[in-house]
C-alpha cells in the first residue's frame, strides 16, 4: 500500500491533499511522483491492485496521457468501451479507474484535482457493455438474438428477459471490442422481427 503521508513529505508537501492539488493543477507532474518512488525500494508497489479488484488492462489498451505504464481498471458503474470519452480517476493505491466522462460518478466527484486525462491505444480486448431490447414477445426472438450474436462471434456475459403480457424486455450484458462493433450489433438487433429498439444502458 502506497504512504502518501511519506511521499507527500519527500516531495515537499505538508499533506496528501495538498499533493493531490498540486497534481490537478499542474504544478505537479506524474512523472515525478514515479521518479521518486523508483528511488525508493517500494517503486514495484506504486500503483499496487488489490487481488480482489477487477484485473489491470494491459497498457496497449488504455494509454494514459503523460505516464505509459500505468495500472487502470474498467469502472464497473458505466462500462467504458473504446470510442467513449473518458477520463481517469487516480485511485489510492490502486492506480487509474477509467470512466466515461458521463458517468454520474465522475460528474458528481468533489476531488476533481484527481481526474487524468486520457486516450485510448491499440485495442485488443472486449469490454463487457449492457444492453436494452423491447419487442412484442414471439416465439424464437430469443434464439434469433442469440444466434444473431454467434454470428458477430459475441459473447453474452448475462442475460434477462422480462415478459410483460405481449411486451418483453431483454436485458443483456455482450462483450464488445469498440462502439462500431456495438453499433452494427444494435442496429442488426433493430432488423429483426417485432424489435422495436436496442439501445446500451445508461450509465448509473
Amino acid at each position: 500500500m502506497i504512504n502518501f503521508e511519506k511521499l507527500a513529505r519527500d516531495l515537499g508537501f505538508k499533506t496528501p491533499d495538498e499533493m493531490f492539488i498540486a497534481l490537478g493543477n499542474g504544478d505537479l507532474s506524474i512523472s515525478k511522483i514515479i521518479k521518486q518512488f523508483s528511488e525508493q525500494e517500494e517503486a514495484s508497489d506504486i500503483f499496487e491492485v488489490n487481488p480482489s479488484a477487477a484485473p489491470a488492462t494491459s497498457t496497449n489498451a488504455i494509454e494514459v496521457v503523460g505516464l505509459k505504464g500505468m495500472l487502470s481498471t474498467m469502472a464497473r458503474c458505466c462500462n467504458p468501451m473504446p470510442g467513449d470519452q473518458v477520463v481517469g480517476f487516480i485511485t489510492r493505491g490502486r492506480g487509474a479507474t477509467i470512466h466515461r466522462q458521463d458517468c454520474p460518478n465522475i460528474l458528481q466527484t468533489k476531488d476533481r484535482e484527481r481526474l487524468l486525462q486520457v486516450g485510448w491505444g491499440h485495442v485488443e480486448r472486449t469490454y463487457p457493455v449492457p444492453i436494452k431490447i423491447k419487442a412484442y414477445d414471439r416465439q424464437g426472438l430469443v434464439s434469433d438474438i442469440s444466434n444473431l450474436l454467434s454470428d458477430e462471434s459475441i459473447n453474452i456475459a448475462d442475460v434477462k428477459v422480462n415478459v410483460n403480457r405481449s411486451m418483453a424486455d431483454l436485458r443483456l450484458i455482450i462483450e464488445v471490442k469498440d462502439l462500431t462493433q456495438l453499433s452494427r450489433i444494435l442496429t442488426r438487433i433493430e432488423n429483426l422481427p417485432n424489435v422495436m429498439e436496442a439501445h446500451r444502458t445508461n450509465p448509473g
